[in-house]
């Protein structure tokens, strides 16, 4: 397969059929998730906060842990190289380097752990929504660097900082949770950032970036040409309700499973040579075969990490939320890395090259 870029600037080697159906599986598996759970939550109720958690749990072995777990991979794919032993290295070094370093912040200074934990979350997730309103919804509104990072902002900050304006208590928990696997004394340090005056403050900012950002990509479009600023806005307000409708615990499991890991599986299998004409010949069972295969080892690996940080921890975890929270505290060690080999991608491709 031949390389090509397409109309939003996005290098891509794989053919128009394989990305249509990557992008109808992403939207429609996306919209189903926000109108099935804002309406069994409105309409029947949030379920008790054990059954919260079974999502995220599930996400370690469901779309969610193995979905960082072929970035050994990404690179040469994206770049038409072999996988090497020097490219492997890389990426080992990395890990190690980058994912030690965090983990002894998490130990150090636990709140500040937690704080870049959020900012690193927004970044990624951020940024994994940009390349797929570039790469799959063909995103033209988005024609300036300027106007893709403010897409960044507002995509990767409504699961971050939609839930603490509307769910402040449940926010809380999950801080505490979490920082106290470490220093039980030390959550305490994060108490103003769940006040109403910076809940206000979030929410009058956050929101005006919304609207700054769906004024700008209207203002940019013309009227026979607004589908993806419609999908854009849609899926933004549709956001924008689930998170604060739906529960954080269980609303932020399903959305980095169905929605975050979902988007990233496919980007990847889309720099695949064999997965891409897999798909480009609608079988997407035999893709997914593909990244099961590769995803496998490292996301072993990944388990082995989550054991060696419990084993580590001060306060070994007792509860069903504190062995979640490790869980998180895992996937923050493993995500920092992983974003920057996503970023590494992000260049590869032209993501911030309009």
């Amino acid at each position: 397969m031949s390389g090509d870029t397409t109309q939003s600037g996005i290098t891509s080697h794989t053919d128009a059929t394989a990305r249509r159906l990557a992008a109808r599986l992403s939207l429609g598996v996306g919209l189903l998730l926000i109108v099935a759970v804002v309406s069994i939550t409105i309409f029947v109720g949030s379920p008790p906060l054990a059954y919260q958690y079974v999502p995220l749990a599930l996400s370690v072995v469901v779309l969610g842990l193995p979905h960082g777990a072929v970035d050994h991979l990404v690179l040469p794919r994206a770049r038409g190289d072999p996988v090497t032993s020097r490219s492997l290295a890389f990426v080992g070094g990395l890990y190690l380097l980058v994912g030690s370093a965090y983990a002894a912040v998490w130990f150090l200074a636990p709140v500040v752990a937690f704080v870049l934990f959020i900012l690193i979350t927004l970044v990624h997730w951020g940024q994994g929504d940009v390349y797929s309103l570039l790469a799959l919804v063909r995103a033209d509104h988005l024609e300036t660097r300027a106007s893709r990072l403010l897409a960044l902002v507002v995509r990767g900050g409504l699961p971050m900082l939609v839930p603490l304006v509307a769910f402040p208590t449940q926010y809380a928990f999950v801080a505490e949770t979490l920082v106290g696997l470490f220093d039980p004394d030390a959550a305490a340090a994060l108490e103003p950032a769940f006040s109403q005056p910076v809940r206000a403050a979030v929410a009058i900012g956050f929101g005006s970036l919304i609207v700054l950002a769906t004024g700008l990509g209207f203002a940019r479009t013309s009227g026979g040409d607004r589908g993806p600023w419609i999908i854009d806005t849609a899926e933004t307000i549709g956001l924008v309700a689930y998170f604060a409708i739906v529960p954080p615990i269980l609303a932020i499991g399903l959305y980095f499973c169905f929605w975050h890991s979902l988007r990233h599986i496919l980007r990847t299998m889309l720099v695949d040579p064999a997965a891409g004409a897999a798909l480009e010949r609608g079988a997407l069972g035999a893709a997914s075969r593909r990244f099961v295969r590769d995803a496998a080892p490292l996301t072993a690996g990944g388990l082995l990490v989550l054991v060696g940080i419990g084993l580590s921890v001060p306060r070994t975890p007792a509860t069903v939320p504190d062995v979640l929270a490790l869980y998180l505290v895992t996937i923050a060690v493993l995500t920092l890395p992983h974003v920057v080999i996503v970023t590494l991608l992000d260049r590869e491709q032209r993501l911030w090259s309009p």
